[in-house]
């Protein structure tokens, strides 16, 4: 920096002086030197001779010099050039590339004033910690700040932590990322949008994924029983710090919660975007359907299924025997045609439904949202057994639950239930078993084990939230009149 005094210095004779006695001393020096190489027998031939040598010496300088810059070397620290804005040696950038890093995802709040985003900046970069993306949130008071971090390995999120509080920050949250959150924000956004045009059942999967580590409450209008289950909400919504609550475009309400982290306006306004294209598109299911050929020979038809399928389910209920719905809903028989409304609303998860040549339904798929966990549950017709179908439906609702981003499926039968025993171990996945009073649970792991306890989000809050995860998992409700969508 510059004071105003020395970017005015005042014009001072004695500089002159000193100029003026500088060019007579030249002039007499060279004087003295032509007087006695002048009187020698070859002296101006030595004169011509230096005066050529000089000229060649400056030509070849001034040539080097424009070929050659002359940056000053880089700072060890810091690998950047002791002059503004000159770029680090390749060597630096080598010796970086070879510095083992990680991806973090960071949040800090910050006074709305000019400075506080470069203070950050400064101190992540003290610690060569890069920003690939940045997105700010303004709030009524302050601003959050939202940073995809490459760190080096070695550097703790706690001391990365401290830096940003000390660089002004405030309420700072982190959590390890990964590759799928190079993805800028508006690509992500449209990519959303685009699945929840195509599939309704997309819309509690793209708030989930648009707001991140999150859980997602669908709350209908109407109980399984029929009866109005009084909860509401304006259509604009609202937003109360850690809860955002949306008006369903099918009746209810969607409850999204995250108790470590307060949403911004910016969030509760995408979110009702999407909330509002899911409304004005209507109830919409992909109509992709598959044939296949039984191997006695038999062709069938694979395809989503919906609450226009309610008539057709019903009737495929009548068909089945008492012990085969009871296997399926695991309680009385004569409740299972309540739960049919519920597990075909696409709100709730998928339902994929098998049909004959003749377009009789004789199986349901259902891979239902059940919290941080997924629930498969098939419904065979007696007379459609063991020939293959229930196999093929729980094949097809794996690739869709793993499509989803859904880490494990878990089914709930009964330990004589060979049939739906047999198609889980056909899986070829990873599966765990646990018996409570008399019931089955299988668990398919689809994809590696959470980020150990070291990984999980930290914030500069000293309380620890509530609703912690419990290491044993209660058996599943049936027909539940409120679904999860945990993350």
């Amino acid at each position: 920096m510059t004071s105003t005094k020395s970017a005015r210095r005042p014009h001072h004779w004695r500089r002159d002086l000193i100029e003026l006695a500088a060019l007579f001393t030249a002039v007499a020096v060279a004087d003295a030197i032509a007087n006695l190489i002048g009187h020698q027998p070859d002296g101006p031939y030595l004169l011509i001779a230096s005066a050529v040598a000089l000229a060649a010496t400056a030509a070849f300088h001034t040539w080097w010099a424009r070929r050659h810059s002359h940056a000053p070397p880089p700072s060890p620290d810091t690998g950047i050039g002791a002059g503004p804005g000159l770029p680090a040696t390749e060597a630096d950038a080598d010796a970086d590339a070879a510095v083992e890093t990680v991806l973090w995802r960071m949040r800090t709040t910050v006074r709305d004033a000019p400075g506080t985003l470069a203070a950050l900046c400064t101190a992540l970069a003290r610690h060569r910690v890069d920003i690939l993306t940045l997105q700010t949130h303004p709030l009524a008071e302050g601003t959050v700040d939202e940073f995809l971090l490459r760190a080096p390995a070695a550097l703790p999120a706690q001391q990365l932590t401290r830096e940003i509080s000390a660089a002004g920050g405030s309420s700072t949250w982190i959590e390890r990322a990964d590759a799928h959150d190079l993805v800028d924000t508006p690509t992500r956004v449209l990519g959303l949008a685009t699945r929840t045009a195509l599939d309704a059942a997309e819309l509690p999967l793209a708030l989930r994924q648009l707001l991140g580590r999150c859980t997602i409450h669908s709350l209908p209008a109407l109980s399984i029983t029929g009866r109005p289950t009084g909860e509401s909400a304006p259509v604009e919504g609202v937003l109360e710090d850690t809860v955002m609550r949306l008006r369903d475009p099918s009746g209810g309400v969607i409850t999204v919660e995250r108790p470590y982290l307060a949403f911004t306006p910016t969030e509760f306004a995408r979110a009702r975007a999407l909330v509002e294209l899911d409304a004005r598109l209507g109830p919409r299911v992909p109509r992709r359907e598959d044939v296949l050929t039984l191997p006695e020979g038999n062709e069938i038809t694979v395809r989503r299924a919906d609450r226009d399928d309610l008539d057709a389910a019903l009737a495929l209920h009548g068909r089945c025997s008492e012990r085969t719905l009871g296997l399926r809903y695991h309680g009385p028989v004569r409740d299972a045609d309540r739960y049919l409304d519920h597990l075909l609303s696409p709100r709730f998860g998928r339902t994929l439904a098998v049909q004959t040549a003749s377009g009789r339904m004789v199986a349901l798929g259902h891979l239902l949202w059940d919290g941080d966990e997924t629930e498969v549950a098939l419904l065979v017709e007696d007379d459609w057994q063991r020939r293959g179908i229930g196999s093929e439906l729980l094949g097809r609702l794996v690739a869709l639950a793993v499509e989803a981003g859904c880490e494990s499926v878990y089914a709930v039968t009964q330990a004589h239930n060979t049939g739906m025993v047999a198609a889980m171990r056909a899986l070829s996945l990873p599966l765990d078993y646990q018996i409570e009073e008399g019931t089955l649970v299988i668990t398919a792991r689809l994809a590696p084990a959470p980020a150990r306890q070291s990984d999980r989000p930290t914030t500069t809050e000293s309380a620890t939230p509530s609703g912690a995860p419990s290491t044993s998992r209660p058996l599943p409700r049936t027909a539940p009149a409120e679904q999860r969508f945990g993350r």
